[in-house]
């Protein structure tokens, strides 16, 4: 829809579901760099890519070495790979356009999330938060792990894994750490469950600094924005926290080395929370004061400017906007089913959220158009009025337009050569993109032998409180049910 039409006093984020996807029982998802294709992880161990412009399948990733539910999925920068990994301790990458599988691993704890190095095009390295166990580095070609540090000690600089170190009475003996890589890969942030974020370089796996988190809950999800320039935490306090980025994008660890230098008079902890005081600056938070739920997923938008999450409470299907100076701007609720995973479209101001039944819903924008932007002196009549026309209205050249000069100067050379910059900073022109999978034909499959487990893109009323697919099992007098994800179980 052309931009000039949509009214500008309208909120740029979805506010309706506009359709829904359908493929067996779907567990994550994660959208290509560009949003053109949506990547979603089944309870049987498949993946399936659709092509979200069509809404239709492109390619279904299946390995018959794996049947565990997929806990997570993961693109490459440019489109060409997809990382998986699944309830059966697994890490698989796959190649994308050809649908082949590229390497398999087996971890000793299962992965709740992996994602891919960023800062390569074809990426061999990842970062796997397990189940129980620290956060770690993972060479898909070597097979080697790498255990990342997760609390700071004087001794060790923090070497020594979160299993060694006691824990307080009453305490779990492990809690899992989150974990994210920023924008170009070169330093890793971990969120730990003493409430702290660690600055960790992943290749010495040392502690270049700390920063302490108000309340010292445990830090359940820990993401950057599309930017770099915010990092964003959840907490086990309820609390949604978005930090500003002090340093710079690129070679941040020459930055943490001259901080380093400059604090020479400090050692220890408070020389690493000195320097994270220079590294990460708390910039706002969010939390529901009246209901003081939980968050499942939360994430920002593509642009940075607004920031969602979604209730953890059963049977309830609320996703919260903020905007990012703090106020709340929409609450989008939809079926009596629960939320496992979030994700904003990285252009387009859609939402795209996983239920526990398995579907896919996509919210939208509904849009008002305001037909007065096709023409500056065109008016709205709320009724019929009589209209009297110029003399010359109709003329083939009416006179005002003979006395009218054109302010187009004809002369002017039309620059049809030089690209515009690419909405996408840290794009490289020479790399090329996969944003599209060519579309294989599938056989016309008889009516009798269809099955309700077969993939579907479907329009639904917003308004309309049920789902899909409960309304279907009603219907034939079945109760459908779901394998559950490790994450569920968790939090």
């Amino acid at each position: 829809m052309n931009a000039p039409i949509i009214d500008p006093l309208q909120g740029d984020f979805p506010e309706v579901i506009e359709e829904y996807l359908e493929n067996g029982v779907m567990k994550c998802i994660a959208f290509n760099r560009r949003g053109t294709l949506l990547a979603a992880g089944c309870s049987d161990g498949s993946c399936v890519i659709w092509d979200f412009e069509t809404r239709g399948i492109a390619k279904e990733l299946c390995d018959k070495d794996c049947s565990a539910a997929i806990t997570s999925v993961c693109w490459s920068k440019y489109g060409h790979r997809i990382l998986v990994s699944a309830a059966d301790k697994s890490l698989t990458l796959w190649d994308v356009r050809s649908g082949e599988k590229i390497k398999r691993i087996i971890l000793q704890q299962t992965p709740l999330q992996a994602r891919l190095h960023p800062g390569s095009s074809t990426p061999t390295l990842c970062l796997a938060c397990p189940l129980s166990s620290a956060p770690m580095i993972v060479d898909l070609n070597k097979g080697n792990t790498t255990l990342l540090p997760v609390v700071f000690s004087d001794l060790t600089n923090g070497l020594a894994p979160q299993s060694r170190n006691k824990y307080s009475e009453g305490t779990s003996p492990f809690s899992p750490a989150a974990a994210c890589f920023n924008k170009y890969g070169d330093l890793v942030y971990v969120g730990n469950s003493k409430g702290e974020i660690l600055i960790v370089d992943y290749k010495s796996t040392e502690i270049h600094a700390i920063v302490p988190i108000s309340g010292g809950a445990v830090v359940k999800n820990i993401v950057f924005s599309r930017s770099g320039q915010y990092l964003l935490t959840n907490s086990n306090d309820r609390t949604i926290r978005i930090y500003e980025n002090l340093l710079p994008l690129k070679d941040g660890i020459g930055a943490l080395h001259d901080l380093n230098k400059s604090l020479s008079d400090l050692e220890g902890v408070e020389k690493m929370k000195a320097i994270g005081s220079k590294c990460l600056s708390l910039f706002r938070e969010f939390q529901d004061s009246i209901t003081k739920m939980h968050w499942k997923a939360p994430c920002f938008s593509g642009d940075g400017e607004w920031v969602i999450g979604g209730s953890a409470s059963k049977g309830e299907h609320k996703i919260y906007i903020w905007d990012r100076a703090g106020h709340l701007v929409k609450i989008l609720e939809g079926p009596k089913e629960a939320i496992i995973d979030l994700a904003w479209h990285p252009v387009h101001p859609i939402i795209v959220s996983v239920s526990l039944t398995g579907l896919v819903y996509i919210w939208a924008k509904d849009y008002t158009e305001n037909w007065s932007a096709f023409a500056p002196d065109f008016k709205e009549l709320e009724e019929n009025e009589e209209y009297v026309e110029r003399e010359d209205e109709f003329d083939l050249m009416p006179e005002t337009e003979k006395v009218k000069e054109s302010d187009v100067n004809e002369d002017d050379e039309v620059d049809i050569v030089t690209i515009e910059k690419d909405a996408f900073s840290d794009s490289d022109m020479s790399q090329e993109e996969l944003c599209f999978l060519p579309a294989i034909p599938s056989p016309d499959v008889p009516e009798q032998q269809d099955k309700c487990g077969g993939s579907s893109s479907k329009l639904i009323d917003s308004n309309h409180s049920a789902s899909p697919i409960s309304e279907e099992a009603l219907q034939n007098g079945q109760v459908a049910t779901h394998a559950s994800s490790p994450l569920e179980e968790i939090f």
